[in-house]
């Protein structure tokens, strides 16, 4: 069995959504002794974004590639590689300026490529068979009913940025990260507290050593 875990925080030991993946990791990793882990950390190591080149690559046979367009292909190759491998992922998804962070979004864009990812004739996608994990992690609250209710446009559009993959990203989130340490939300610290609670116990129950053995 292979996890694959991958960070994208750049808060280092302040980041909610790190302590999750972290939290995550160390379950799967009980109920998988023997397990191997891949670690990519997006926020110390960004991705390049899309360039001319890694355009070009997608639309080129690759024994035609240029160097530029024959390393823009090897590392969506790579990338991908390494969700094929896993047969489980967990993304850390914290919420900056109501979206994915930029990491996010090259990452999933060095994923969908035609052949590697999905088959381009039947549109099916090939990367579906692992468990995909995201932990959430939100400064602030998004939920039915509050001022910015619809604000996150992280969460929904990961989804459809994978959807021609196969990948189907199962969310446990925590709200209201910010409140410990922003005075003018001291009044929600209760509020942040019982969602990190319910995540982490959501998290707790994701493996068992039963299900592990399936």
């Amino acid at each position: 069995m292979h996890l694959l875990h991958i960070d994208s925080s750049i808060q280092g030991e302040l980041s909610v959504s790190r302590r999750l993946t972290a939290r995550a990791a160390a379950a799967w990793r009980a109920a998988h002794p023997d397990g191997t882990v891949t670690y990519r950390d997006l926020g110390a190591e960004p991705l390049p974004h899309l360039s001319p080149a890694s355009a070009q690559a997608r639309m080129t046979p690759p024994d035609q590639h240029t160097p530029e367009q024959r390393e823009a292909w090897q590392l969506s190759e790579r990338l991908i590689d390494e969700v094929k491998q896993a047969d489980a992922v967990l993304l850390g998804l914290p919420l900056y300026n109501y979206g994915a962070p930029s990491s996010v979004k090259s990452w999933v864009d060095h994923l969908i490529v035609a052949g590697l990812a999905y088959d381009p004739t039947t549109q099916q996608g090939l990367l579906g068979s692992c468990d995909f994990i995201v932990l959430a992690s939100r400064g602030g609250g998004y939920g039915e009913g509050t001022p910015r209710n619809g604000w996150d446009h992280a969460e929904p559009w990961l989804p459809h940025g994978l959807s021609l993959t196969g990948l189907q990203p199962r969310f446990i989130s925590a709200e209201l990260t910010l409140a410990p340490a922003v005075p003018a939300m001291a009044e929600l610290i209760p509020l942040h507290e019982a969602s990190l609670e319910a995540a982490e116990k959501e998290i707790d129950n994701l493996w068992t050593p039963a299900t592990a053995q399936r």
